[in-house]
């Protein structure tokens, strides 16, 4: 028995999703545009962590027609960032990779050398952070876990 399960489960479908994302644009002052909406729609269906320059590509590929700029891409994941719709993860020079907040709490390992991203979850890890937490006193709001190292995959093409 593992005592961590690899994570994938949403824990909010897309049209509270949409709806919420289209709140936040109002109370912004910003329009709802088709263009928005699939950047929203792209990470929602993606199980990778996405830099700005690959959720470009992969819309341009995708809805050629709708000529969503990069700035686009850009000022729409800074919106969702703010308000905690998605996640990021920083690589230092090499940017950041977003995720879709919708999921339930989980943990991430990162391989240095091709960049993979494994979402995990384990209770014990979970209960130790807590118990630490509350022997030195503090009331935890909100964490992150992430491991680097080298994945199985790279570490057999490096032998």
């Amino acid at each position: 028995m593992n005592a961590y399960t690899k994570f994938t489960e949403r824990t909010v479908d897309y049209a509270k999703l949409l709806n919420d994302f289209k709140q936040l644009l109002k109370a912004n002052g910003l329009k709802f545009t088709i263009q928005r909406e699939v950047i929203l729609e792209m990470l929602y269906n993606s199980d990778e962590h996405l830099t700005p320059e690959g959720l470009h590509h992969l819309i341009q590929q995708k809805y050629p027609e709708l000529g969503t700029g990069i700035a686009t891409v850009y000022r729409t994941l800074s919106l969702l960032e703010d308000s905690d719709m998605v996640t990021s993860l920083s690589f230092g020079a090499q940017g950041k990779k977003y995720e879709l907040g919708a999921k339930d709490h989980h943990d991430h390992i990162i391989c240095t050398s091709c960049g993979t991203i494994t979402e995990f979850v384990d209770e014990e890890i979970e209960h130790r952070q807590k118990e630490i937490t509350e022997n030195l006193g503090f009331v935890m709001q909100e964490h992150s876990m992430q491991i680097y190292g080298i994945c199985k995959n790279c570490q057999t093409t490096k032998k």
